[in-house]
């Protein structure tokens, strides 16, 4: 019956801030959703590692409410009013922000970045695998996804509030490289789901700091299909990791074929964007964003077979789902028309430096894996690089967790043989 009662107090405070057009009622559902999915993390109160990970996402959630609320009374104050329509109206009449509000949204962007469980923040993220598995689902395909999606409603003011969206893209460049590159280490299911999510997150925000507001919405709504099914379904892909194991392992790509496969896959989905009629002036953010997605897509090629049949299905398959994401950027560029995305310069280098780097590690570290860098970077990976060590330390000398305390057994003497065997 608890387990009930909060899980539909959940997804009461989410749907309220969803449908909501007042940002303050938005950001008290969005406490309100902090607060209940509080009471689903620590349903098994026994578990020690549950509190720890629940006290710290309680804590990473009060911190970015003091950004939120204080960014909340700026706007208010500028703009006479907290009606989203009313702010987007506003915003659209204005060539540039008022210096408050230009720090409203750069404390918007901190809140939403501290919400979505971004670096160094993302600890509580990783570790909240000892709730009930319908709540990790809800939690990764869902309640995290809400720094997203108040970045989207908000996306006539963060549109011309420079610096906060340089700051999105920085964040999430730097969450989305490292957390994919540590998820390659995980050896549990549910654990590299996780990381997988805190890098889908950083990428979403990469695309709201970029202006793509339509591309991050398809993205929200498809990491939330994915990361549900992948949850619930995370028993089952233990049995399939199993059989994996079992079968005969592809041979490892040579670092020639890594970059052979990533030139192909970039001229593919170069084509294929001039074909959509997509030009690099008009839609500049687009053309980075697939830049990402044609480094994606070139992995299976260079991890396929060597056989020219298994090569060419990856091929069609990447030129297939470069397609179909096209013609979903389009569809949800007419059901959502954002703004435009202004002078964007040096913003768009951030992502395509970040990811061109990640597929190069990944690649000579996967071509050569007993090589000088995988051999320099795995056990700072696994290790997770020692960020959430740090922030623990941290936050339990700030505000240490109230866990449950257990009685030792009375010691006793050990005689004869018991000493011995001590």
């Amino acid at each position: 019956g608890r387990y009930a009662r909060w899980l539909m107090a959940t997804l009461a405070a989410v749907t309220l801030l969803v449908v909501s057009n007042h940002l303050l009622v938005l950001a008290f559902a969005w406490t309100l959703t902090s607060i209940a999915l509080h009471q689903l993390l620590t349903f098994y109160a026994e578990r020690r590692p549950a509190l720890v990970a629940a006290h710290k996402k309680f804590l990473v959630s009060r911190l970015a409410d003091l950004c939120l609320y204080p960014a909340i009374g700026l706007i208010g104050l500028e703009v006479g009013s907290l009606d989203l329509d009313a702010i987007a109206a506003w915003s659209g009449a204005r060539a540039s922000l008022p210096p408050a509000v230009e720090a409203a949204a750069i404390l918007l962007a901190i809140g939403a970045s501290l919400k979505c469980a971004q670096l160094p923040f993302h600890g509580w993220l990783i570790q909240v695998m000892e709730a009930p598995t319908p709540v990790s689902a809800l939690l990764h395909a869902g309640v995290v996804n809400i720094g997203g999606l108040v970045m989207i409603r908000l996306a006539p003011l963060m549109a011309k509030a420079a610096l906060a969206q340089t700051l999105l893209v920085v964040i999430g460049t730097t969450t989305a490289v490292l957390a994919s590159l540590v998820m390659t280490t995980r050896v549990s299911v549910k654990v590299a789901l996780a990381w997988s999510t805190c890098a889908q997150m950083g990428f979403m925000l990469v695309q709201c700091g970029l202006g793509a507001y339509s591309l991050a919405l398809l993205h929200l709504l498809a990491h939330s299909l994915y990361k549900a099914h992948a949850f619930l379904a995370s028993g089952s892909t233990v049995e399939a990791c199993r059989v994996s194991d079992l079968s005969p392992k592809p041979a490892r790509g040579r670092l020639a074929r890594w970059l052979v496969a990533g030139v192909a896959s970039l001229a593919g989905v170069t084509l294929l964007t001039a074909a959509f009629g997509a030009r690099p002036r008009e839609e500049p953010a687009l053309w980075a964003l697939l830049f990402v997605l044609g480094l994606a897509l070139a992995a299976p090629a260079a991890r396929a077979g060597s056989s020219a049949r298994t090569l060419v299905a990856v091929i069609a398959g990447s030129a297939a789902a470069a397609a179909l994401y096209l013609s979903w950027h389009s569809l949800f560029g007419r059901l959502l028309p954002g703004p435009p995305p202004g002078e964007l310069g040096a913003r768009l280098a951030i992502p395509v430096v970040g990811f061109a780097g990640l597929f190069l590690t990944q690649a000579v570290s996967q071509s050569r894996p007993e090589g000088a860098l995988a051999r320099a970077l795995y056990p700072r990976l696994f290790a997770g690089l020692y960020l959430d060590e740090l922030f623990t330390r941290l936050t339990f000398r700030v505000w240490p967790p109230r866990l449950p305390g257990h009685r030792e057994p009375p010691a006793r003497p050990l005689r004869g043989a018991e000493s011995l065997e001590a």
